[in-house]
């Protein structure tokens, strides 16, 4: 490409001066350990109370990750429900709530609300006037064992210990080479899906009918 105006050089900034612009993290490791100190001195400064709260076992998204189990955001109504725990005094107790998720199978059902039952059992809720104690408040003496008890701060409450990722094959049964899964799936989907057009048209089918007999 020739350059007119008397071989004029273009005015393009290439001049960045990446040295003093280029921030390096070489003090990672110095931070991971007072990330560390900083986590122990909060969980000794509010012993015998955690410092996280508790959260419920959920599965990963996605085909590819679904084996996989994390900390979830909240505890879901129905969980709460059958745990017997108000939702109100949840959200006082360490026990967050999420409005929006949904259990998808009795396994993680069971599973969390055995959480909540374990956690409640060993609550020790002390009350807000030492002189007026409430329903559900711990007794004096459990309020005084908790505060003498010298035992290691916890910073993770009751940790989420990862499924088995091993996956064990075995041969394919004549009965299961016969049925079909994908078919057997595909129908049941179908038929909830127009199980309400369905049942309309057969109502109005049944209508039509008793009006012809008249």
């Amino acid at each position: 490409m020739t350059l007119k105006h008397n071989q004029q050089l273009p005015n393009n900034h290439f001049r960045k001066h990446w040295q003093e612009r280029v921030r390096v993290h070489f003090d990672q490791p110095g931070r991971k350990l007072r990330r560390r100190q900083a986590r122990l001195s909060k969980a000794s400064a509010v012993a015998p109370r955690p410092v996280d709260k508790l959260r419920p076992v959920v599965r990963c998204p996605t085909i590819k990750y679904n084996r996989r189990v994390r900390p979830g955001r909240g505890f879901t109504l129905e969980e709460l429900k059958a745990a017997a725990i108000p939702r109100k005094l949840a959200l006082t107790i360490g026990i967050p709530v999420d409005h929006r998720r949904q259990n998808r199978s009795e396994e993680g059902l069971t599973l969390n609300v055995q959480r909540l039952k374990e956690y409640h059992e060993k609550l020790i809720l002390f009350p807000r006037r030492i002189g007026r104690p409430k329903t559900g408040d711990a007794s004096k003496e459990d309020v005084a064992a908790a505060r003498d008890a010298k035992s290691k701060p916890t910073t993770i409450l009751f940790p989420i210990v990862p499924v088995d990722k091993s996956i064990q094959e075995r041969a394919i049964t004549s009965e299961e080479k016969e049925g079909s899964a994908y078919r057997t799936l595909r129908l049941a989907r179908s038929n909830a899906k127009y199980v309400g057009i369905r049942a309309k048209r057969a109502k109005a089918k049944e209508e039509a009918e008793a009006a012809s007999k008249k």
